[in-house]
């Protein structure tokens, strides 16, 4: 049977912590962007909710209060649109970081897994081929697998983000066409 080197366990082992590395890396840079979107967004909604009780505060009446809520639903709303969008964007790229460092290490360690079974299937004695052929079909029916529910997994996302943002996108419209309240004039 092959053996693998110490050489080949040490460069697997330095992918891998590579690896492990970039994602950590990556993963503090959309925390951080996180954390960035959340302070300006908290800074913003402190900025707004105190101008907003400042004119509720000078109504003179509950008519001009209500009229005050209306007028400010709409910028609240586009505003929460706005701030799931730059979630969104800020965890697709997340996302993406992820699945690309992913599909390198898959496939470098296909390429390792294939590379082993050739030097063991080329090495081995032509009485025990059998074994070695039926754990090559299990492998390779293994890898048809896992490419399938992976692309399947990223339709699945697609679609996903696509639902949410037609449903963002639709409520975003119903938002705008809504009417302004009616003015009442004092007689």
């Amino acid at each position: 049977m092959t053996k693998w080197s110490p050489e080949q366990i040490s460069k697997l082992q330095i992918t891998g912590i590579d690896a492990w590395a970039g994602l950590a890396s990556k993963s503090l840079e959309c925390i951080a962007r996180l954390v960035d979107l959340n302070l300006q967004t908290m800074k913003t909604t402190l900025e707004d909710g105190q101008e907003c009780a400042r004119k509720a505060l000078s109504t003179k009446d509950p008519q001009e209060l209500v009229e005050l809520q209306a007028e400010l639903f709409q910028p609240t709303a586009e505003a929460m649109l706005a701030y799931r969008r730059r979630v969104q964007d800020i965890v697709a790229d997340a996302q993406a970081n992820v699945e690309k460092v992913l599909e390198v290490q898959y496939a470098a360690g296909k390429r390792e897994v294939q590379g082993f079974m050739e030097t063991a299937l080329s090495n081995a004695p032509t009485t025990s081929m059998t074994p070695f052929v039926a754990w090559q079909e299990a492998l390779n029916a293994t890898t048809a697998l896992f490419d399938s529910m992976q692309a399947t997994a990223k339709q699945a996302m697609q679609m996903a983000g696509s639902s949410l943002d037609s449903a963002a996108e639709a409520t975003s419209k119903g938002v705008r066409r809504r009417p302004a309240p009616a003015q009442h004039t004092a007689e």
